[in-house]
């Protein structure tokens, strides 16, 4: 065995390195169009994903169109339902005694004197008698 100072001692040498393998002009500008490529394809494909899903995106506005189409028919109703309640607030202006009248024979089930109060009622559907088997 021999002996050898520290300092006489190298370290191992790793393996030597591969060269990097130099890539010529065509097919470093190749590579370069390829990754923007990708690069905007992915853009594009996040941009189409907000444009359908986003906030503002297609999903929304289909959501908004029916929220306005409900929101047009509940207010429809409800000038229907004022026009009815304008109306009857006029006649009860002009003819007090005939719309008092009119409620009480309504709301109340008043009849004139003379007058015969018939009442039909729903008839109520006929119990089938269960035959034994």
């Amino acid at each position: 065995m021999n002996s050898a100072s520290p300092g006489d001692h190298e370290p191992p040498r790793p393996w030597p390195r591969p060269r990097r393998q130099l890539y010529n002009i065509p097919d470093s500008k190749q590579r370069r169009r390829r990754w923007v490529t990708y690069g905007l394809f992915m853009g594009s494909c996040a941009l189409m994903v907000n444009a359908v899903i986003g906030e503002n995106g297609y999903l929304a506005t289909l959501r908004g169109h029916q929220e306005h189409g409900t929101l047009v028919a509940a207010v429809t109703k409800l000038r229907v339902d004022n026009k009815h309640l304008t109306d009857e607030i006029r006649r009860i202006q002009e003819q007090p005694a005939a719309a008092m009248e009119e409620a009480a024979r309504r709301e109340l089930g008043f009849i004139k004197p003379g007058e015969t109060l018939v009442i039909i009622r729903d008839a109520r559907p006929a119990t089938t008698a269960q035959v034994p088997r």
